[in-house]
């Protein structure tokens, strides 16, 4: 099979120090997540994506630039979000700078939206948590208005003001910025990407992908019944790729497990088990093991919920720089080679 696309995802995790065990700061993580892009890059992966946060943890708050560097030191890889929280930023401004990106890596750039499942942006830019779900709303209909690079007037909105024959700069080669919407299980958001035209990409961060089966079949129907082509679905998980099944499920359990810890105890959730992180392993959305074991594991979901691309977020709490660097060389050299191979002996129907 050829149609399928692979990326990689990070959210800029600060790691550790191989050799200290101390935290980095964020501008050593930031120039490592650049090396991380390079190699991904050179080994063959189609797609590497950003994520964008505002918090101690994470050290990437503005993905763009971040992936104009890597524009700069690559020469095919796209260049994307894993996301872009839509909902406190502006869509104008948002626009001209991702159309200033794709200039820059001669069109390679696209972004992911999503309504972000942290919420410190929201004070952050002045932002109404309240509004949480109209600021989404309204933002991605306007996001939409803007496509196709034309005049726009858009006044559809309660939270932002109205524009009037408005143009936007600088213009793209392609006329407009490839989007993807990301959900993370809500049926309203499947169906709003549909509305729009758009791909969807769906967050899998726990649980058996099959599970998710509904959402694809309903984006998909929700397309015909708007009249909309058939569009590429993406999925995101988590995992890590080591020499041995053995290797890579030890080596990112601690990170893996500490980082779920701490968010889950800001949200109310009780600590997570290894029992739980191994059964994830096992038969859930976690994509961790040998090249062999990953690479049957996506070519299981793939055939279970026939997408079209899939997206390993590959960074997973303070895992050391090399460590992140091995794995996405086996994900591109071993991991993406693999899947082709098994899903040339058993073709998806979606």
């Amino acid at each position: 099979m050829t149609d399928l696309v692979f990326g990689l995802d990070t959210f800029g995790d600060v790691t550790l120090d191989p050799t200290t065990g101390e935290r980095l700061d964020h501008p050593q993580v930031i120039r490592n997540v650049v090396e991380q892009a390079v190699l991904a890059d050179q080994v063959g992966v189609d797609v590497f994506g950003i994520g964008e946060h505002h918090r101690a943890d994470f050290a990437v708050t503005s993905p763009e630039m971040v992936l104009a560097t890597i524009a700069a030191r690559t020469e095919r890889i796209r260049l994307g979000t894993a996301v872009t929280v839509l909902s406190s930023d502006d869509p104008v401004r948002l626009y001209e700078r991702f159309a200033t990106l794709d200039a820059l890596s001669d069109g390679r750039a696209e972004i992911t939206m999503g309504r972000g499942s942290f919420t410190e942006s929201f004070p952050l830019f002045g932002f109404d948590l309240a509004h949480y779900d109209q600021l989404f709303s309204e933002k991605i209909d306007l996001w939409a208005a803007l496509q196709g690079e034309q005049e726009v007037t858009w006044d559809r909105g309660e939270l932002r003001p109205p524009l009037r024959n408005a143009r936007l700069y600088p213009t793209t080669e392609r006329g407009s910025i490839p989007t993807w919407i990301g959900v993370g299980g809500s049926p309203e958001s499947v169906v709003r990407a549909a509305t729009y035209g758009f791909p969807l990409a769906i967050a899998i961060i726990g649980g058996e992908p099959a599970r998710f089966a509904p959402f694809t079949d309903l984006y998909r129907r929700a397309l015909k019944e708007f009249d909309r082509p058939a569009l590429p679905i993406a999925v995101h998980s988590p995992g890590f790729v080591a020499d041995t099944d053995e290797e890579a499920r030890e080596s990112m359990y601690p990170h893996f497990q500490e980082s779920r810890n701490r968010i889950g105890a800001e949200r109310g959730w009780g600590p997570g088990t290894r029992a739980q992180y191994d059964a994830e392993v096992d038969d859930g959305a976690l994509f961790v093991g040998a090249p062999e074991t990953v690479a049957r594991k996506i070519a299981k979901a793939v055939q279970d919920l026939g997408i079209q691309r899939f997206d390993l977020k590959y960074s997973n709490g303070a895992m050391p720089h090399p460590q992140l660097l091995h794995s996405i060389e086996l994900f591109g050299t071993q991991v993406i080679p693999r899947v082709r191979e098994l899903l040339a002996e058993a073709p998806v129907s979606a």
